[in-house]
């Protein structure tokens, strides 16, 4: 069956912080072709659907009252462009480590630093995913996406999709577009694919496993062991991973920070890529990012806990569902997070997770 329509569905296992809320519609659709139909059956018809991959980006804090789609679609296709180069085209429901793996199976480098991120391939331009140095976008080659309003499905190329810092077209006009499929260029492992090794750990973590000559495989199982230990797994304890997004401020600023404080971990960035139409430029000469770990655990919140409500011991970032926490309560307490690392460092953070049912 392509599309199953679901009445008053229960959300509780649809999003990794596992907080409890109902889709008054829900369809699961597994060709994207048939999306206008979906939609068409669901109400209200009218208002933009919420798209629902692994659910592992998403805060629920209330019942949904717009329809929500699930894109059930899997297919992975590759073709060889003969010149060490290989396009990897996955529908938008394919999950990503299971994407992740199947490349680095078939030889091709490039996605290991993003070895076992939660969601599906359809969110990964959406957030522009990135972890160890890596950003998806610099191997993407095209998205497809479905625009409900026109009936019309789009192409855009890497260009177009206007990419920054967690940060796409998708994101900042997330109701217009569904993102049906993505179409990778990864380079063959063995046809001089550089490997990024210098970052958070990656180096010394392949040391402790007795690799001097790493593969792509083995930085993804380095990847693997250091994502294991530091952040905790959301079957055992809801979560969305990192919950905020590493601030990007003046360098000025950022120096300053660091005078007073020498062990604030501070990234200088180059300029950004931007598109003919200066779209996506996020201009960062003279800019910096900050660890924003490091800024809420200065303030005293690792651990920290409010009934089922808190913050991972094992890192800063990552804000925990202890059992039944509403997604009210798990709001609350990331609120008073940003609150208090903006009153000691004058510095905002900003939720990486779509926050649905309250603003920021």
């Amino acid at each position: 069956m392509s599309i199953r329509i679901l009445r008053d569905a229960p959300l509780q296992a649809r999003n990794s912080f596992a907080v409890s809320a109902r889709a008054g519609w829900l369809a699961e659709v597994g060709d994207a072709r048939l999306l206008p139909e979906a939609l068409a059956r669901m109400r209200p018809a009218d208002r933009p659907p919420l798209v629902l991959g692994g659910g592992s980006n998403l805060l629920l804090v209330d019942d949904l009252a717009m329809p929500v789609i699930a894109l059930t679609g899997r297919q992975v296709g590759f073709d060889d462009t003969g010149d060490g180069r290989v396009r990897v085209r996955a529908d938008a429901g394919a999950h990503w480590h299971d994407f992740v793996m199947r490349t680095l199976a078939h030889g091709l480098g490039g996605l290991e630093n993003l070895a076992l991120i939660p969601g599906t391939v359809g969110a990964a331009p959406i957030q522009n995913i990135g972890a160890y140095g890596v950003e998806v976008r610099e191997y993407i080659h095209a998205v497809e996406a479905y625009e409900p309003a026109s009936g019309q499905t789009h192409r855009f190329d890497t260009n177009a999709c206007a990419f920054a810092y967690r940060d796409s077209r998708f994101k900042r006009e997330r109701d217009r577009y569904i993102v049906t499929a993505v179409e990778f260029e990864l380079p063959r492992a063995d046809a001089g694919h550089a490997l990024k090794l210098d970052y958070a750990g990656i180096g010394d973590e392949l040391a402790a496993m007795g690799i001097d000559a790493p593969t792509a495989s083995d930085v993804a199982d380095a990847v693997i062991a250091i994502r294991r230990r530091k952040l905790p797994d959301p079957a055992v304890i809801g979560n969305a991973g990192s919950f905020f997004k590493n601030p990007i401020v003046a360098a000025d600023l950022a120096e300053a920070l660091r005078r007073e404080h020498p062990r604030l971990p501070v990234y200088p960035l180059a300029p950004f890529p931007a598109d003919a139409a200066g779209h996506g430029e996020a201009p960062h000469g003279g800019l910096c990012k900050l660890s924003a770990a490091w800024l809420i655990d200065a303030c005293g919140w690792k651990g920290h806990r409010d009934g089922d409500a808190g913050i991972a011991a094992s890192h800063a970032l990552v804000l925990v569902n202890h059992g039944s926490a509403s997604g009210a309560q798990l709001l609350d307490l990331a609120r008073r997070v940003a609150g208090s690392v903006s009153e000691r460092f004058g510095v905002a953070l900003e939720p990486e997770p779509r926050i649905v049912g309250a603003s920021w």
